[in-house]
């Protein structure tokens, strides 16, 4: 990966909608070139793919918890079990298995606090192989969506 790779990532980071024809404006390179690097970074797995960044308290999402799960057994089955019933749970934005305890870090996204308490009762302290469960709600978020440093 070059410079020119870099600042291709940097652009498609920051409005992932720049046309080929823009892209290429944007980084002095004719349309082909720009075009067959932007294919060779998503071949290579550089670029994993596009989507609209939506605001969730125009979606009615303006409730958001951290919770951290302990699971009862470390071994491969139990982390498998869990990993794949989690996945499953759309409320469930994002998913972190740590070193030491708690074992992840869920961050969870509702309406409000009796959807997330129906979440959590329903479908978190069921998830498979879970000791314990803690959550903390988020108050602001202050960094969301920041770009990777190139």
């Amino acid at each position: 990966m070059d410079r020119t790779d870099r600042r291709i990532l940097a652009e498609l980071q920051a409005d992932g909608r720049l046309s080929i024809t823009e892209l290429a404006e944007r980084i002095g390179l004719s349309v082909s070139p720009c075009h067959r690097r932007v294919r060779a970074l998503e071949e290579s797995g550089a670029i994993k793919g596009y989507r609209a960044q939506l605001d969730p308290a125009a979606l009615s999402l303006e409730f958001s918890a951290i919770v951290f799960v302990t699971l009862r057994e470390g071994d491969r089955s139990a982390v498998e079990a869990f990993e794949t019933a989690v996945a499953e749970v759309p409320n469930v934005i994002q998913a972190q298995r740590l070193f030491g305890d708690p074992d992840y870090i869920l961050h969870v996204v509702v309406r409000d606090l009796a959807a997330f308490q129906r979440i959590y009762d329903a479908r978190l302290s069921s998830l498979p192989g879970v000791q314990r469960l803690t959550s903390t709600l988020v108050m602001k978020s202050v960094v969301e969506d920041r770009t990777l440093p190139l």
